[in-house]
């Protein structure tokens, strides 16, 4: 019998071809066309007076490459929520976790001014915690609160009032500017040092969600069932929450607030891996991570030589998927 790959499989051995051949693109293309032959010689044969090599090294690898890992954290998180809400409008944006990082990271900010970059990843990580404990405990107070579409306000309700906080208090406090950086997803700013300092971070999450993915499936199933199959649903969620507060905090650390990227690229897997999240957490990651550098590349060609925001492309894309799904799904909780 002849061995034939399954189409999760194929999507995860293509990956780091398409990845890095996106990545090439994304150091290539911008507001300044590089040649190949000045990103090598910026890689193997680094000149610091080469303005080129400056741009590549500083600027164009560091946005291909946290692009991608951005991309990755937020399709894995949101695949994480979905299944173990079975709420198919569940994602880090949605559901005010990411919102809830930039308020924590708007007050550090003003308090300690001076903070580093893990004090910068931690606090964007306590915010996801709270922003997901607000949305979450006034779900379980609200007649219903639990079902999508009002789980969904509930979320940016408590988002949006998180997003306004933090900008009133970012004027009063003279530092909107350095706190736009958060909210308009700047790619192009991305720090170095701050993702070499992320990863360990990241990696611990990830790890963790494809380690909880086989319960996720249990729980997808509902709550009796997964008991019944002899599954600690509390202890699954918390781990879960867990899993989904690093790699948000992380993401929205390194760029920002990035929307839709968590509830779409969810739905996308699991249209190819079916409903096993033993093989959509993997797959999310792999799409989500090729969709926002995919989305990064676009938002430079749209209004060239002026790049535009990536949330906006990802908000073009994101906000018809969502009255898709809405309209599709009529309410239902059915992950």
């Amino acid at each position: 019998m002849r061995f034939r790959p399954s189409l999760p499989a194929v999507i995860l051995i293509m990956t780091p071809a398409v990845c890095l051949f996106l990545a090439v693109v994304s150091v290539l293309y911008g507001a300044k066309d590089i040649s190949a032959e000045t990103v090598w010689q910026a890689l193997f044969s680094f000149d610091s007076s080469n303005v080129d090599h400056q741009i590549i090294r500083a600027s164009r690898l560091p946005r291909a490459l946290g692009a991608l890992l951005i991309g990755a954290f937020l399709a894995v998180s949101g695949a994480l929520m979905q299944g173990m809400t079975r709420n198919y409008l569940a994602s880090p944006s949605i559901m005010g976790v990411a919102d809830g990082s930039v308020f924590a990271v708007t007050i550090v900010m003003i308090l300690l001014p001076d903070t580093s970059s893990y004090g910068l990843i931690f606090s964007s990580m306590l915010g996801s915690l709270i922003g997901a404990t607000i949305v979450f405990g006034l779900a379980w107070l609200v007649p219903g609160g639990l079902s999508p579409v009002k789980l969904a306000i509930l979320g940016t309700i408590v988002g949006t009032f998180l997003s306004g906080i933090s900008s009133a208090i970012s004027v009063y406090f003279q530092i909107s500017q350095n706190i736009s950086f958060w909210y308009n997803a700047r790619l192009h700013s991305m720090d170095p040092a701050l993702i070499k300092l992320s990863l360990p971070f990241a990696a611990v999450g990830l790890l963790l969600a494809i380690g909880l993915s086989r319960f996720v499936t249990l729980l997808a199933l509902g709550e009796d069932t997964a008991k019944g199959l002899g599954v600690h649903t509390w202890l699954i969620r918390v781990l879960c929450t867990i899993a989904v507060v690093i790699m948000t905090g992380v993401a929205v650390a390194l760029a920002g607030k990035i929307a839709f990227v968590g509830l779409i690229i969810p739905h996308i897997a699991r249209f190819f891996a079916g409903t096993d999240y033993r093989r959509i957490v993997p797959v999310s990651g792999a799409l989500g991570a090729i969709f926002l550098l995919v989305c990064d590349i676009l938002a430079r060609f749209i209004n060239y030589p002026f790049e535009t925001p990536v949330g906006v492309v990802t908000s073009l894309i994101g906000v018809p998927f969502f009255l898709y799904l809405i309209k599709m799904k009529g309410g239902k909780s059915n992950v």
